[in-house]
């Protein structure tokens, strides 16, 4: 039997103690070809396991089982956090953008980057080369000296949903509150390899010598490798992997960490969190993660959201993207969003703030 979740049990999640711990949804995922058929990975360099060189982040277990990251947790929130940006003109209109301060900032000719594209959000160093530069150490103030988080969901809402560190100033840091991740089980890593070809003899045509051409060719650091003028072999380079077992996404909505949040009109506040944390973890996924890695929802194994109590019973809930929005849309208005706004990228602060020292954590 799914529990429904309407509004009464919602508003148990953000403000009663002994309700569940977290919301937990695993999406059994499979490769647009087919189950059994070749992902790439992303590509990560000087891990102690490619020693030094870009290579998978693939884990074996204590049985032989490898494990690989298909996508970050860090990642996944920056494909998730997006999901609130105001639709540019002549798009259609995003709702969800409606539930959090829409904040811009201009640079160079003509262009804008909005503060939900920054990595490290409101502790990023983009912002610290603006006018919110003051405003936003004070929120980060307000939390450290008062452990009030309200003037942060004023400014930066989504920095509170998927956790923030302020980690070149203040020091200040929240936890993610909704955490995602893709994980690929009992995987085999492919290599690949190919010949490249250039569309003439350069040598025979006197652009260079036919020793300058023996010495280079073959070479991909050599400088006519680089240039594309001499055949360069390329062997035993990343192939992508094959997942004998699950491709699964796993997300995560941490409510203990939500229920911590306080400040001026908490309970308005948790809810609201709540609320963008409901909206950003129902959002439908984009499965295009990075070239020869599209994914989509196993249409067999569908998965369900399971509310997770202190004594670790997994219960199923009706957790919908649709209700996930309209409870937020009336959290939101409730806690009253912060004011949308564009601020410019100032050189001077940011020339200023490259010679500032780092405090030590």
């Amino acid at each position: 039997m799914i529990t429904p979740l309407n509004d009464e049990r919602l508003n148990a999640l953000a403000d009663d103690a002994s309700s569940c711990v977290a919301l937990h949804f695993r999406q059994p995922l499979l490769p647009v070809e087919g189950a059994g058929t070749p992902i790439f990975p992303p590509t990560y360099a000087d891990s102690p396991q490619n020693q030094g060189h870009f290579g998978y982040n693939v884990d074996e277990l204590a049985d032989g089982t490898r494990i690989a990251t298909i996508d970050s947790v860090g990642s996944q929130a920056n494909r998730m956090e997006p999901v609130f940006i105001k639709a540019l003109s002549g798009a259609p209109e995003n709702p969800f953008s409606a539930l959090v301060p829409q904040i811009d900032i201009k640079y160079g000719n003509e262009k804008s980057i909005s503060i939900m594209e920054a990595g490290h959000r409101l502790g990023d160093a983009v912002i610290r080369s603006t006018e919110l530069k003051e405003q936003a150490r004070e929120a980060f103030m307000a939390f450290l000296d008062h452990a009030d988080a309200a003037p942060l969901a004023k400014l930066a809402p989504t920095s509170l949903v998927f956790g923030v560190w302020d980690s070149r100033d203040t020091l200040a840091k929240l936890p993610r509150i909704v955490q995602s991740v893709i994980r690929a089980e009992d995987v085999d890593v492919l290599t690949r390899s190919a010949q490249y070809n250039p569309a003439l003899d350069y040598a025979q045509l006197e652009v260079f010598s036919d020793e300058v051409r023996e010495k280079q060719e073959g070479d991909p650091k050599s400088p006519l490798a680089k240039r594309g003028f001499v055949h360069v072999p390329a062997v035993k380079t990343h192939g992508g992997i094959i997942a004998r077992g699950v491709i699964a996404r796993s997300v995560t909505v941490n409510l203990i960490a939500l229920r911590r949040l306080k400040g001026q009109n908490a309970q308005a506040l948790r809810r609201y969190i709540l609320g963008l944390s409901l909206v950003a973890a129902t959002a439908p996924m984009d499965g295009f993660l990075r070239a020869g890695c599209l994914l989509t929802p196993d249409p067999d194994d569908p998965a369900i959201w399971l509310s997770v109590t202190r004594r670790g019973e997994r219960v199923p809930v009706d957790l919908t993207e649709e209700g996930a929005f309209e409870y937020a849309r009336r959290a939101a208005g409730q806690f009253g969003v912060g004011g949308s706004r564009s601020v410019t990228f100032d050189k001077k602060l940011a020339v200023a703030d490259t010679k500032v020292k780092t405090r030590e954590s």
